[in-house]
């Protein structure tokens, strides 16, 4: 995505129209979510949200990833899209979804680590980067906002949508080791040793994995896990 922007910069040789179509925000991280929120209050017909940040940021980059609950500004009539990975997803806000009759739709896949708000095909508000970084950056340049849009369709399509069941909140961790021991293939009563409990509580908790995934048999887990981008967040955790 930063290549994108770094190409239609080069493209656009004019100083005035290359300002103007690309601005790099370098501002307080409260002005960044002042342009956001302006952004989704302004919002006509679409807003198409990536939430991807990895968990090992700096802590301005930290402060940069503006939340999913802003996307409750939008106006009635407005379709709104959440693209996240499961690490990144709030459980009382997908919870709150699922109830609402205007929801936001929401689906997880692996996705690399990314903050981007496109508006109405027209603009975006992209925070990428390294993994330790946060540069911010207002796009309107049509190039850029196509591929973004193109680029988002292609993942969404092929994306899960969110669940109840796809949110384990305090469990996050302990649904990483087990789907990390599931990966490596180790017995069952191995597993229950690493984690303590029983193998028949392990036995337990794969089961209610594996449904939460819609993995059935065992050996789906792991290839289930990596579309849904838990064995992406486990990678980055360890890093």
């Amino acid at each position: 995505m930063q290549a994108l922007i770094e190409l239609s910069i080069a493209l656009h040789r004019d100083r005035n129209t290359r300002e103007k179509l690309i601005t790099r925000l370098d501002g307080p991280c409260a002005d960044v979510l002042d342009t956001a929120r302006e952004l989704i209050d302004g919002a006509a017909h679409s807003i198409d949200m990536v939430h991807a940040r990895g968990p090992n940021l700096s802590a301005q980059a930290a402060r940069l990833s503006w939340a999913e609950h802003e996307l409750r500004r939008a106006s009635a009539g407005v379709a709104v899209r959440l693209l996240a990975v499961p690490s990144r997803l709030d459980g009382d806000f997908v919870r709150d979804q699922l109830r609402s009759e205007n929801p936001v739709e929401i689906r997880v896949a692996a996705v690399r680590p990314l903050q981007a708000l496109v508006v109405d095909d027209r603009t975006a508000l992209v925070v990428a980067g390294p993994a330790g970084g946060g540069r911010v950056s207002l796009v309107r340049a049509p190039e850029v906002v196509h591929a973004m849009r193109s680029l988002f369709r292609s993942v969404w399509s092929g994306a899960t949508p969110a669940s109840d069941g796809l949110v384990f909140g305090e469990r996050t961790a302990l649904a990483r080791r087990i789907l990390g021991a599931l990966q490596r293939g180790i017995t069952d009563e191995a597993a229950a040793r690493e984690l303590d409990v029983s193998v028949r509580t392990y036995g337990r908790h794969v089961a209610d994995i594996m449904a939460a995934l819609g993995a059935s048999p065992r050996s789906q887990a792991g290839a289930r896990a990596a579309k849904l981008g838990f064995l992406t967040a486990m990678a980055e955790t360890r890093v």
